[in-house]
C-alpha cells in the first residue's frame, strides 16, 4: 500500500468516525478490505495524531469524544 493509499484510508476512516458510521471493527475491516489488526493500527495512528477516538459498545461504532479535524 502506497503512502497516498494510506492517507486516503485515514481520510475514509475519519469520515466514517465523524458520521459515527464505522460499525464494529470487523465491519469496518470488511468495508475497507483490511484486516482487523490493520484497522486497529490505523485507529492507533489517528490517536497518535491527536484524534480523540473512542468506541461505543452500545452503538457499535467509533466516534470522536470532542470536535476534531484530522490534519495530515
Amino acid at each position: 500500500m502506497t503512502f497516498i493509499d494510506q492517507v486516503n484510508t485515514l481520510k475514509r476512516i475519519d469520515g466514517l468516525v465523524r458520521r459515527k458510521a464505522t460499525g464494529t471493527p470487523e465491519q469496518l475491516s470488511d468495508r475497507l478490505d483490511l484486516s482487523r489488526a490493520s484497522v486497529y493500527r490505523y485507529i492507533a495512528t489517528m490517536k497518535e495524531l491527536g484524534a480523540p477516538i473512542d468506541y461505543c459498545k452500545m452503538r457499535r461504532t467509533f466516534y470522536y469524544k470532542q470536535d476534531y479535524i484530522l490534519k495530515i
